[in-house]
């Protein structure tokens, strides 16, 4: 089972998804429901929903990258020691994520934010999960992944 902490840093965010957390939790619940590998598990994580300034600090302090971008994640846990953790570990926490209201707003008409904060959020936990786009092999894996996750959520 998967298990969200969400921070909203940028109050901005309730004028687009009225209770972010609820929100969330009904989405994650959805794909816990499908999602039958980790079910006896509990894994967590936490999403800060933030703007410009917030992941552009983030971006700088952790990337070396002097710029704004829509999202990021800073998995705890590598695929493999994942995977290792799986096997013996009823409890399991999977890293940070954090989306940019900024860069939503400014690329998505009002009626898709859902489906580009959905996209967001979801490859940020694919992320968590141990998956990268590096190459191509990876990138086509992820992407897969990914569209499994949000067609549990847009169902």
């Amino acid at each position: 089972m998967i298990k969200i902490n969400v921070i909203t840093k940028n109050i901005n965010w309730l004028h687009y998804i009225k209770d972010p957390s609820k929100y969330l939790d009904r989405n994650i619940k959805k794909i816990n429901l499908k999602n039958k590998l980790y079910k006896k598990k509990l894994l967590s994580l936490s999403l800060l929903l933030a703007g410009n300034k917030e992941i552009t600090n983030l971006n700088k302090k952790f990337r070396k990258k002097r710029k704004s971008t829509d999202v990021l994640s800073f998995p705890f846990q590598t695929k493999n020691n994942l995977k290792k953790k799986l096997m013996t570990e009823k409890e399991i926490y999977l890293g940070d994520i954090i989306v940019n209201l900024d860069k939503i707003k400014n690329k998505t008409p009002q009626k898709k934010f859902k489906n580009e904060f959905n996209s967001l959020w979801i490859h940020g936990l694919v992320h968590l999960l141990g998956y990268d786009h590096k190459t191509n092999k990876d990138f086509v894996k992820m992407t897969k992944i990914e569209k499994n996750y949000f067609n549990i959520v847009n169902d």
